[in-house]
């Protein structure tokens, strides 16, 4: 049976991100009553080292943070300061790292206290190493700023560690913003709107490239510590990705998936109903993801993808991929073979 949590168990710690939210709140001189209303969180409990809060209350914290600022660059501000971070040995073995693909493979091993609202994966193939983010607890409307947070957050952390600006290409699953000065300043100018995938791309050749402040022996001592620590479950939609993705050739339905988790298929749609989701989304946003990597990395053609992801035939998958999508298969092959990710390339 699979475990998992949900949006209201009390799993992030307090005196983690939920703190360093609310300190920068109160740098902006925004109140403490203002930005943990409807929270029910106490701000002399967050940096108690036992307290624990749920995604729910985090998210509440972040929007209301969000919103009584009401500047551009929240988002980026708050990212700067997520990583290293003060999370004890995980901290440690990214200060330690000795290059990025080190780093990313920390930052995936370790997302729910680096990243609790925000489950990061990266593939290397073809050349090109990708970064991409899927929402863990289902907060749609906070979504652009947990990406810009986020972006930022691992921009700068590389920047630092790295001595060097790396060459990041960044894209986002949404319309260009209407001013994006404060993408630019922070991320740099390689930025892809109306893309369908929040990612991060760059060359593979700077994932093994040697970092100055690397430490081979106190990076390994730091990882074994690691080790050592118990893994907390993932998210449910974490999980259910990551199950849709393993069997995503079989056609996976809601009826095994529910089996999976050990739940009934109507406890499983109440569970997602409480994320803001369904099930069909969920399959949806897998199959879409699988058929960009597809197309764009492995250069499949409609009906190698259509096979892939278990479809009887081209003109079915063709369909659903513009449902999903809101173009042709054809049309973001085209974008793809031009180096985008986005359907205006």
């Amino acid at each position: 049976m699979i475990a998992y949590r949900q949006a209201g168990d009390a799993c992030i710690a307090a005196q983690h991100q939920p703190a360093l939210v609310l300190d920068y709140a109160r740098s902006r001189d925004a109140g403490d009553a203002v930005v943990l209303r409807g929270t029910g969180l106490d701000a002399g409990a967050l940096p108690a080292a036992a307290s624990l809060v749920s995604p729910d209350q985090y998210v509440r914290l972040l929007a209301n943070v969000a919103r009584a600022l009401g500047s551009a660059d929240t988002s980026f501000m708050l990212g700067q300061q997520m990583l290293p971070g003060h999370y004890g040995a995980v901290s440690h073995a990214l200060l330690q790292a000795q290059n990025l693909r080190q780093v990313l493979d920390i930052l995936v091993a370790c997302q729910t206290r680096l990243c609790p609202l925000l489950r990061p994966r990266w593939r290397d193939e073809g050349g090109q190493a990708t970064l991409y983010w899927v929402d863990s607890f289902g907060a749609p409307s906070l979504l652009p700023l947990l990406v810009e947070m986020h972006m930022a957050a691992v921009a700068a952390l590389c920047r630092w560690l790295g001595g060097e600006r790396l060459p990041w290409r960044f894209c986002f699953n949404r319309g260009a913003p209407r001013h994006s000065e404060q993408h630019e300043a922070h991320l740099g100018p390689s930025l892809s709107f109306n893309c369908h995938l929040d990612a991060m791309l760059i060359e593979s050749y700077w994932l093994a490239r040697p970092w100055p402040r690397g430490n081979a022996m106190a990076a390994a001592v730091a990882l074994r510590a690691l080790e050592l620590e118990a893994a907390a479950p993932p998210s449910l939609l974490d999980a259910l990705y990551d199950y849709l993705l393993e069997h995503i050739r079989c056609a996976p339905t809601l009826e095994r998936s529910a089996a999976a988790f050990g739940v009934s298929p109507a406890t499983l749609k109440r569970h997602l109903a409480r994320h803001g989701s369904h099930f069909q989304a969920e399959l949806d946003q897998v199959r879409t993801h699988a058929a960009i990597y597809l197309f764009h990395t492995r250069r499949y053609d409609n009906d190698a993808v259509a096979r892939h992801l278990g479809f009887h035939d081209a003109t079915n998958f063709r369909r659903s991929f513009k449902r999903w999508t809101g173009m042709t298969p054809s049309l973001l092959r085209d974008a793809l073979g031009r180096g985008r990710l986005d359907a205006a390339a």
